[in-house]
């Protein structure tokens, strides 16, 4: 049984250390054991990808979890797209589906008109007006500058 308020009083600041540190030490671990826990709710699609099936220790998951930002940080480091590479990787893949799609559902001179208008250079990617970096007198309603999408 612990010892009541007015018995921890009497104690020396040695014994009241002893008493504290199971407590503390409690507290420490259920620190770790919630961290851990946390972790492994963020990082449950890369556990189910590598480990599916498979009950994780808590070095499994603190092993997962540094491979997965080593992983995270060479990814960055290769570099960022630029908005130019962007617009052009997704022009190329819109092109490849409307020629996929037209060879498969159009035909004569519709197809053709449509295919010689694909061998065309790409247009330039959208460029910011240069309003826009005007500041608080710039227009409201500006385009949005995400990927277009005709849907």
């Amino acid at each position: 049984m612990a010892p009541g308020a007015a018995a921890l009083e009497l104690l020396s600041p040695k014994e009241k250390n002893r008493l504290r540190k199971p407590v503390v030490e409690k507290m420490r671990r259920d620190r770790i054991n919630s961290s851990i826990e946390q972790l492994k709710l963020l990082l449950e699609q890369e556990f189910a990808r590598h480990q599916p099936n498979s009950k994780l220790e808590k070095a499994d998951i603190l092993e997962m979890a540094v491979s997965y930002l080593k992983h995270s940080k060479a990814f960055a480091a290769a570099g960022p797209h630029s908005r130019q590479q962007d617009f052009r990787e997704g022009y190329a893949w819109c092109l490849q589906e409307a020629v996929q799609f037209l060879a498969l559902h159009a035909s004569g001179d519709a197809q053709m008109k449509l295919l010689c208008h694909f061998q065309r250079p790409p247009p330039a990617p959208p460029t910011p007006h240069p309003a826009a970096k005007a500041g608080p007198a710039a227009p409201q309603h500006q385009p949005p500058r995400g990927l277009w999408r005709p849907w």
